[in-house]
């Protein structure tokens, strides 16, 4: 014998299951006809019940999501946003395109001050400027220095 309450419900439910299919085998076939429309009548007028389906909102994009939304799939209709909801989604990306403005306009300016360097070290430097454009003379400044 088993002492765990699980095992002697299970046992209990099999026993009762043996007994009603031995005495349903001892029914009347007009007994067993009625039962079985009456069954098919409740099953007939039985309420489908509703079933709440989740999809989460950054999967709306895939299929999934669109049978899930269907009327008929069984699933909940989707519903619209707010204006204010559809900022709060917005705005990291546009953030993200500002900054990437932003960096991209820094870097310009940074290379603009350094180039505006050269050409200002060049101007007042001694050298003429055909000087600058024997590479002989390029090698010995970086020689030099």
């Amino acid at each position: 014998m088993s002492s765990t309450p699980e095992i002697k419900e299970l046992e209990f439910v099999q026993g009762m299951r043996r007994a009603l299919d031995e005495s349903a085998a001892s029914l009347p076939s007009a007994t067993t006809a009625r039962l079985t429309a009456a069954r098919k009548a409740a099953l007939a007028r039985k309420k489908a019940e509703p079933v709440l389906v989740r999809v989460p909102s950054l999967a709306a994009a895939g299929v999934g999501a669109g049978m899930a939304a269907l009327p008929g799939a069984g699933g909940l209709p989707p519903r619209r946003r707010s204006a204010l909801a559809r900022f709060a989604l917005a705005w990291p990306l546009a953030a993200l395109v500002a900054g990437l403005f932003a960096i991209a306009y820094f870097e310009d300016q940074q290379r603009t001050a350094e180039l505006a360097d050269i050409d200002a070290a060049m101007l007042s430097d001694d050298l003429p400027l055909t000087a600058y454009l024997d590479h002989g003379f390029n090698a010995y400044l970086t020689r030099a220095h």
